[in-house]
């Protein structure tokens, strides 16, 4: 569960105490959010959404802090954009913000980043729990998350999660994880 490191901050003084330092922080309304540490099935599901998300046209990156709010500046798992950015972090919306989920993830924390994302103009916001393979839209009409099963966008090929989880669980089998 996510938990406190400090609390009130200015983003002057978040940006001076965490900064790029690991283990990283999110910026969440003057607190310092610690991300939750990524298992290995997380860390493989987060590099075969970046390899789709380019198949699919998409420039795609991990961790990278968003700086579009003075307010919040969290670091989604995976981004994705179809159109220039030519600053360090993203100052604008971009097409695509995804959420994975580790085992000590709080939903009620997901959820209310979720709804930042939404009100920032990020069109396409997914959740991935790669624990019970399950993946899940932000749906901006009624607020909530509807899962899915397939990464669909206008104009582009679809792709199952079938294929995703497939090859989610050839590579824990690798590894030799159990019930990956």
């Amino acid at each position: 569960m996510a938990t406190l490191a400090h609390a009130h901050l200015t983003l002057e003084e978040f940006n001076r105490q965490y900064g790029d330092s690991k283990p990283y922080h999110e910026y969440w309304f003057g607190d310092a959010i610690p991300k939750a540490m990524p298992t290995w099935l997380h860390g493989i599901l987060q590099a075969i959404l970046i390899r789709v998300l380019h198949e699919m046209g998409f420039i795609s990156a991990a961790e990278v802090r968003l700086n579009l709010s003075e307010e919040a500046q969290p670091l989604p798992d995976v981004i994705a954009t179809s159109k220039p950015c030519h600053t360090r972090y993203p100052t604008e919306s971009f097409d695509i913000a995804i959420e994975i989920l580790s085992p000590s993830d709080s939903m009620q924390y997901v959820l209310r980043k979720c709804r930042m994302y939404s009100k920032w103009g990020i069109e396409h916001i997914f959740v991935f729990d790669p624990e019970d393979k399950v993946a899940q839209k932000w749906n901006h009409s009624n607020t909530s998350l509807e899962t899915i099963s397939a990464l669909e966008f206008p104009g582009r090929p679809t792709i199952p999660l079938s294929r995703i989880w497939q090859e989610l669980k050839e590579q824990a089998e690798q590894l030799g994880l159990n019930n990956p």
